[in-house]
């Protein structure tokens, strides 16, 4: 932005300068939402960008540690995916109320309220974590080709670059296409778990059990960090700043009340959805407590190991098959929002416009070469230490993306009559100090057993 044209000293409703360009322009306020319509229309137009948050909680960086967490300790953490889930539904309803309200996303938000260089290095803090979380999906995409189909590697690391084209394919048919490409997938990864389930046969009252907090999660210190690393890898910082952009698809009137009705609809989308993620969470962890704890593999944490164990343990290689395809549809689906979240927030925070093709190419290649150069060196179990390293470093990022938002959202000056109520603000901060230190926590505990 030129700073001649609007003075760097002025504050303009709560923001340094005033609103440019919208969030997305390509799909900016694309979706028509009927008015005077019944609920269920209305829910159905709004239906879509909880979905496409959604994958993020489901994503292959999340399957490792439920894995880990099922195979060593049965049933027990599930109260810990409920828990984090909660946490994940109230900061995605202050991303969404932040974009409907202001017309900002995140980022945008973020660099008119800062000074440019603290800004920029929100930038570079927040690409290096999308570039993290980008590798994450790649390297899952590729294990799942791997195992179905047997493809190096190192091959399919290079064929997930191919989403980009189908990003701009789908995107340039309308917003709605790739929202229900994304909803496919999500609907391919609940049907693989839920037949998993059912040959699994888990115990229903162990399940019930395990929903209940218990005070062994605290005392037992290897369940308590597997625990932090569920918690830790659950809400990922480019979730929120992609969310407060793709809300404003949908076309709001300005006026306070189809503001409020587009809050609350959208609201209900994130819930649902996210849900749902909660669902897919929970059956990973339930498939590893019902098969590999229960016949004492417990220490199944690979991805890959989980693969080859499922056929003997449950009789049948349909298993293992459909394991690997939930891996497939979890890894592109994360990378389709990975490289949408990636030009949000490079247009965000410096104000600029690059070819969507080119923004996603960009990202693509960021995650592609240290994937193609660790898979070459040292192959699926290097990818798998990559994977966890991902991790890490989303972990490192998540308190830049959360703090701004729960900050921005409880500002009246900045809302106005939308801002947090004081009930709100309170649980949205202990909601913000609990995730930032579990993931300080979880950081220092990886770093101790690397050094060890």
């Amino acid at each position: 932005m030129n700073a001649a044209s609007t003075p760097s000293v002025e504050e303009v409703g709560g923001w340094r300068y005033p609103r440019t360009a919208p969030s997305l322009p390509e799909a900016h306020h694309t979706v028509q939402v009927p008015r005077g319509a019944s609920f269920w229309r209305k829910a159905l137009a709004f239906a879509g960008p909880g979905y496409m948050v959604a994958v993020g909680y489901m994503d292959p960086g999340n399957w490792a540690t439920d894995l880990a967490g099922g195979s060593r300790f049965g049933y027990t953490l599930l109260s810990v995916i409920l828990i984090s889930n909660l946490m994940a539904i109230l900061l995605q309803s202050l991303a969404l109320k932040l974009g409907i309200v202001t017309g900002r996303d995140l980022a945008q938000a973020c660099r008119d309220h800062y000074s440019r260089p603290v800004s920029f290095v929100l930038w570079i803090l927040c690409e290096i974590a999308i570039a993290a979380c980008d590798l994450a999906e790649v390297i899952g995409s590729a294990i799942a080709l791997n195992l179905l189909f047997g493809i190096p590697l190192i091959w399919g690391v290079c064929l997930t670059a191919l989403d980009v084209l189908l990003i701009l394919l789908l995107q340039h048919r309308g917003f709605r296409y790739l929202e229900a490409f994304v909803i496919t997938l999500v609907a391919t990864i609940g049907l693989c778990f839920a037949v998993e389930l059912a040959m699994a046969q888990p115990a229903m009252a162990e399940i019930a059990r395990g929903l209940v907090p218990r005070t062994e999660i605290i005392t037992n210190p290897a369940m308590l960090y597997i625990a932090i690393g569920i918690l830790g890898a659950t809400v990922m910082p480019h979730n929120l700043y992609l969310h407060s952009s793709i809300v404003q698809t949908r076309k709001v009137l300005p006026d306070e009340s189809s503001r409020r009705e587009a809050i609350r609809f959208a609201t209900l989308d994130s819930t649902v959805a996210l849900l749902f993620a909660f669902f897919i969470n929970a059956a990973i962890l339930i498939l590893a407590a019902a098969t590999f704890h229960q016949s004492g593999h417990q220490e199944v944490a690979e991805i890959g190991d989980a693969y080859r164990l499922l056929t003997p343990v449950l009789g049948t290689t349909f298993a293992s098959t459909l394991f690997a395809v939930a891996l497939l549809a979890s890894g592109q689906n994360s990378t389709i929002t990975g490289t949408l979240a990636g030009q949000i927030v490079m247009e965000g925070f410096l104000d600029i416009r690059l070819p969507p093709w080119l923004r996603r190419l960009i990202t693509r290649l960021i995650a592609i070469i240290p994937a193609v150069i660790v898979t070459a060196l040292y192959g699926e179990r290097g990818a798998g230490g990559l994977l966890i390293l991902s991790q890490v470093i989303l972990s490192l990022q998540l308190s830049f993306a959360v703090v701004p938002l729960v900050h921005f959202t409880s500002q009246r000056r900045k809302m106005g009559k939308f801002v947090n109520s004081p009930l709100l603000a309170g649980a949205a901060w202990v909601v913000a100090v609990a995730i930032v230190g579990l993931n300080g926590w979880l950081l220092i505990g990886t770093f101790r057993e690397w050094l060890s």
